[in-house]
């Protein structure tokens, strides 16, 4: 496979330097959220931590309801559909991302109320858990349980580098939260019921 050709509009992972540059300025969860909808919506060409310009092709069923959980104060970083056992391979789906304590406790209350499961991180902590939610052959190759939040100084400066300094330091002063479907292969309850979790702020 070829290395993407850096020009002088985009970078080594062929993302837009343009759209790089709008991430300079998002400083708060909700201007981060709107920029990855906009990406999810195929309206930019770069996400932080993505090293590709575009999503990749599982992601695009789900894509424009990834978009209005960003719009409802949940600033994804990983997803996946879910996917039912075929030739050995599986998925439970979820959703994870950076959002406010008051968010991240009525996406923890999900789990009270519905057979989702929320495993949230305050912030500043670190913590490994091994949760499988893609399994390949005998292989479990997915797993959910780890503290996302940028805690130590490459952690940081990752995220300084990709974004900006104020909101490397705001992500690591957030809650990180992961929501999975227990059910493999189930696409049709978990998306719907984070974005109406989100909702109960409003």
């Amino acid at each position: 496979m070829m290395e993407p050709l850096v020009t002088d509009t985009r970078d080594q992972h062929g993302r837009l330097r343009s759209d790089r540059g709008v991430w300079r300025q998002a400083t708060t969860l909700e201007a981060a959220g709107e920029l990855t909808a906009r990406w999810l919506e195929s309206r930019s060409e770069y996400q932080p931590g993505t090293f590709a310009p575009s999503f990749d092709e599982e992601t695009r069923p789900i894509a424009a309801e990834l978009a209005e959980l960003n719009r409802n104060g949940l600033f994804t970083k990983e997803s996946q559909p879910g996917m039912r056992a075929e030739a050995g391979h599986a998925q439970r789906q979820y959703v994870t991302g950076f959002c406010s304590a008051g968010a991240a406790a009525e996406l923890m209350a999900l789990s009270t109320r519905s057979d989702l499961v929320t495993i949230g991180h305050a912030p500043g902590e670190v913590s490994a858990a091994a949760v499988p939610v893609t399994f390949d052959g005998d292989a479990v190759v997915t797993v959910l349980g780890s503290s996302e939040n940028p805690v130590d100084e490459d952690q940081l400066r990752d995220w300084s580098d990709e974004t900006n300094e104020t909101l490397a330091l705001l992500l690591a002063d957030s809650w990180y939260v992961e929501v999975l479907d227990p059910v493999w292969g189930r696409n049709d309850v978990l998306l719907p019921e984070v974005l109406a979790a989100l909702r109960q702020l409003q």
